[in-house]
Protein backbone atom coordinates (compact mmCIF):
# COMPACT_ATOMS: atom_id res chain seq x y z
CA UNK A 1 0.00 0.00 0.00
CA UNK A 2 2.90 2.24 0.26
CA UNK A 3 3.25 2.54 -3.48
CA UNK A 4 -0.18 4.16 -4.07
CA UNK A 5 0.47 6.43 -1.13
CA UNK A 6 3.86 7.39 -2.58
CA UNK A 7 2.27 7.99 -5.95
CA UNK A 8 -0.32 10.25 -4.33
CA UNK A 9 2.38 12.18 -2.46
CA UNK A 10 4.48 12.37 -5.67
CA UNK A 11 1.46 13.68 -7.60
CA UNK A 12 0.80 16.30 -4.92
CA UNK A 13 4.44 17.40 -5.01
CA UNK A 14 4.50 17.62 -8.82
CA UNK A 15 1.17 19.50 -8.82
CA UNK A 16 2.49 21.98 -6.26
CA UNK A 17 5.75 22.30 -8.21
CA UNK A 18 3.86 22.86 -11.47
CA UNK A 19 1.65 25.46 -9.80
CA UNK A 20 4.72 27.22 -8.35
CA UNK A 21 6.42 27.28 -11.78
CA UNK A 22 3.20 28.61 -13.36
CA UNK A 23 2.95 31.36 -10.72
CA UNK A 24 6.62 32.27 -11.16
CA UNK A 25 6.30 32.31 -14.95
CA UNK A 26 3.32 34.63 -14.71
CA UNK A 27 4.56 36.81 -11.88
CA UNK A 28 4.11 40.54 -12.52
CA UNK A 29 7.85 41.23 -12.60
CA UNK A 30 8.26 38.55 -15.29
CA UNK A 31 5.38 40.06 -17.20
CA UNK A 32 7.02 43.47 -16.98
CA UNK A 33 10.30 41.96 -18.19
CA UNK A 34 8.52 40.42 -21.19
CA UNK A 35 6.82 43.72 -21.89
CA UNK A 36 10.17 45.50 -21.71
CA UNK A 37 11.68 43.01 -24.15
CA UNK A 38 8.77 43.49 -26.53
CA UNK A 39 9.15 47.27 -26.38
CA UNK A 40 12.90 47.01 -26.91
CA UNK A 41 12.35 44.92 -30.06
CA UNK A 42 9.44 46.96 -31.40
CA UNK A 43 10.56 50.50 -30.62
CA UNK A 44 13.14 51.00 -33.41
CA UNK A 45 10.65 49.91 -36.06
CA UNK A 46 7.92 52.12 -34.57
CA UNK A 47 10.30 55.08 -34.45
CA UNK A 48 11.16 54.53 -38.11
CA UNK A 49 7.47 54.41 -39.00
CA UNK A 50 6.89 57.64 -37.10
CA UNK A 51 9.76 59.36 -38.93
CA UNK A 52 8.41 58.11 -42.28
CA UNK A 53 4.93 59.38 -41.46
CA UNK A 54 6.29 62.80 -40.47
CA UNK A 55 8.28 63.00 -43.71
CA UNK A 56 5.22 62.02 -45.75
CA UNK A 57 3.14 64.59 -43.88
CA UNK A 58 5.65 67.31 -44.74
CA UNK A 59 5.66 66.26 -48.39
CA UNK A 60 1.87 66.19 -48.41
CA UNK A 61 1.68 69.65 -46.87
CA UNK A 62 4.06 70.93 -49.56
CA UNK A 63 1.97 69.34 -52.31
CA UNK A 64 -1.24 70.76 -50.82
CA UNK A 65 0.32 74.23 -50.71
CA UNK A 66 1.42 73.88 -54.35
CA UNK A 67 -2.04 72.79 -55.48
CA UNK A 68 -3.73 75.59 -53.53
CA UNK A 69 -1.31 78.12 -55.03
CA UNK A 70 -1.98 76.77 -58.54
CA UNK A 71 -5.75 76.93 -57.97
CA UNK A 72 -5.39 80.52 -56.77
CA UNK A 73 -3.36 81.39 -59.88
CA UNK A 74 -5.97 79.84 -62.16
CA UNK A 75 -8.75 81.70 -60.34
CA UNK A 76 -6.83 84.95 -60.74
CA UNK A 77 -6.41 84.23 -64.46
CA UNK A 78 -10.13 83.61 -64.81
CA UNK A 79 -10.86 86.81 -62.88
CA UNK A 80 -8.47 88.77 -65.11
CA UNK A 81 -10.18 87.67 -68.35
CA UNK A 82 -11.95 91.06 -68.38
CA UNK A 83 -8.59 92.80 -68.54
CA UNK A 84 -7.36 90.44 -71.27
CA UNK A 85 -10.45 91.25 -73.35
CA UNK A 86 -9.82 94.96 -72.83
CA UNK A 87 -6.17 94.58 -73.90
CA UNK A 88 -7.28 92.53 -76.90
CA UNK A 89 -9.68 95.31 -77.93
CA UNK A 90 -6.99 97.93 -77.52
CA UNK A 91 -4.54 95.85 -79.60
CA UNK A 92 -7.13 95.45 -82.37
CA UNK A 93 -7.76 99.18 -82.28
CA UNK A 94 -4.00 99.91 -82.45
CA UNK A 95 -3.60 97.52 -85.41
CA UNK A 96 -6.51 99.18 -87.14
CA UNK A 97 -5.00 102.64 -86.60
CA UNK A 98 -1.64 101.42 -87.87
CA UNK A 99 -3.27 99.97 -90.98
CA UNK A 100 -5.08 103.28 -91.59
CA UNK A 101 -1.83 105.20 -91.14
CA UNK A 102 -0.01 102.86 -93.53
CA UNK A 103 -2.82 103.22 -96.06
CA UNK A 104 -2.76 107.01 -95.69
CA UNK A 105 1.02 107.10 -96.15
CA UNK A 106 0.80 104.91 -99.24
CA UNK A 107 -1.93 107.12 -100.69
CA UNK A 108 0.27 110.27 -100.80
CA UNK A 109 2.13 111.15 -104.00
CA UNK A 110 5.92 111.04 -103.95
CA UNK A 111 6.18 114.86 -104.15
CA UNK A 112 4.09 115.35 -101.04
CA UNK A 113 5.96 114.93 -97.82
CA UNK A 114 4.45 112.51 -95.35
CA UNK A 115 2.48 114.05 -92.50
CA UNK A 116 4.60 115.19 -89.57
CA UNK A 117 5.05 112.58 -86.90
CA UNK A 118 3.98 113.36 -83.40
CA UNK A 119 7.06 112.11 -81.64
Amino acid sequence: MEEPEMQLKGKKVTDKFTESIYVLANEPSVALYRLQEHVRRSLPELAQHKADMQRWEEQSQGAIYTVEYACSAVKNLVDSSVYFRSVEGLLKQAISIRDHMNAATQGHSPEEPPPPSST
